[in-house]
């Protein structure tokens, strides 16, 4: 497989707009559909989603599906059908698996202020398994200047949470100006400008909400101009492959 750098640009994103949601879609998703941008490696989703005070998504379906959040700023409510609830804030990592079939709602907890998240969906290794509900706190000094593993499934990998994916981990950063990390080398890698402003080898700046999509990538140098937040998927397969 040759190695490619694929800059997709914050504007360049599909957006759903409501009343209380204004949600950016990095890849096809709902009424967003594009043949051509469907997932990269085994990615499918990467939401970019603001909640106003009080409001959200009500109890809705899913199945086979192994959901990530990760929330940049506020804090968002969980509600599920397998007994599972809680509060998920900055630095707390969440997992969600809809396997057979699971009913959730996610609400603003907040009354008066915004929350703001990133969800992201990868298929798990097996359909139809048990539904399941994974949360674990990650300690600030642990996530500033370095990358942390928030998910994996990938043997031999610590992380903070698990996934059904023995080829899929989820890395998180918050840099510094100055700060650099060293990107993990695999076949496919996302890469997604939270917050921020970063300037990556041999490409250039990628300002907040822009992502990188790369194919056997090299381990190359991400450096912060301003204080950001990044998030990383390294990935070792991709659908159907």
């Amino acid at each position: 497989m040759a190695a490619t750098v694929t800059i997709r640009r914050a504007g360049d994103r599909a957006v759903t707009r409501t009343s209380w949601l204004h949600s950016r879609h990095s890849f096809s998703f709902g009424d967003h559909y594009d043949p051509d941008n469907t997932h990269h490696g085994l990615l499918l989703v990467n939401n970019d989603d603001i909640v106003e005070p009080g409001k959200g998504f009500d109890t809705h379906p899913h199945r086979d599906m192994e959901i990530v959040t990760w929330v940049l700023q506020g804090e968002l409510a969980h509600r599920d059908s397998a007994g599972n609830h809680g509060v998920v804030y900055p630095g707390l990592a969440q997992r969600m698996s809809a396997g057979s079939g699971i009913l959730h709602s996610e609400k603003n907890h907040s009354f008066t202020e915004p929350v703001h998240f990133v969800q992201m969906w990868v298929i798990p290794d097996e359909t139809g398994i048990m539904p399941g509900y994974q949360q674990h706190e990650i300690d600030d000094a642990a996530l500033n200047g370095r990358l942390v593993t928030v998910a994996s499934g990938i043997p031999g990998h610590d992380a903070a949470i698990t996934l059904h994916n023995r080829n899929a981990a989820l890395h998180a950063a918050r840099l510094r100006p100055g700060d650099a990390v060293a990107l993990p080398a695999a076949p496919y890698l996302h890469v997604f400008v939270a917050k921020g402003r970063l300037d990556l080898e041999g490409a250039g700046i990628l300002d907040e909400g822009d992502a990188v999509r790369f194919t056997d990538t090299d381990g190359r140098r991400l450096e912060a101009d301003a204080a950001s937040e990044v998030l990383i998927w390294e990935m070792r397969a991709q659908l159907g492959g």
